[in-house]
């Protein structure tokens, strides 16, 4: 399933033939060297089979897809209201610590 699939070698097209280089012996040519027609390849047919829905189906599609939703968004709020409620009592700690230094600078 995940391995490339190559064409058979004989659909292949033909690698061009080289022109040679015109030299002071051999004169320059100005028509181009004719190309052999490269052959009109086929694709094969997939083997894999087609999925048809059914009502049925889509809804359960439609309702896994609205659960997935629903507990990801459930579990991100979760937690976002923990990291508020530690952050809400680290600044209570705070607080307290140092009104509590305070007082002892005072007394």
């Amino acid at each position: 399933m995940f391995t490339p699939k190559y064409p058979t070698p004989d659909t292949a097209p033909a690698a061009p033939t080289p022109v040679p280089a015109p030299t002071a012996d051999t004169p320059a040519t100005t028509t181009p060297a004719p190309v052999a027609p490269v052959p009109a390849q086929v694709a094969p047919a997939s083997n894999r089979p087609t999925i048809q829905f059914t009502p049925g189906s889509t809804l359960a599609l439609v309702g896994g897809g609205t659960a997935v939703v629903l507990v990801v968004g459930a579990v991100l709020v979760s937690m976002l209201l923990a990291v508020a409620v530690t952050a809400a009592s680290v600044a209570v700690c705070a607080l307290v610590v140092r009104s509590l230094i305070n007082q002892d600078r005072k007394h």
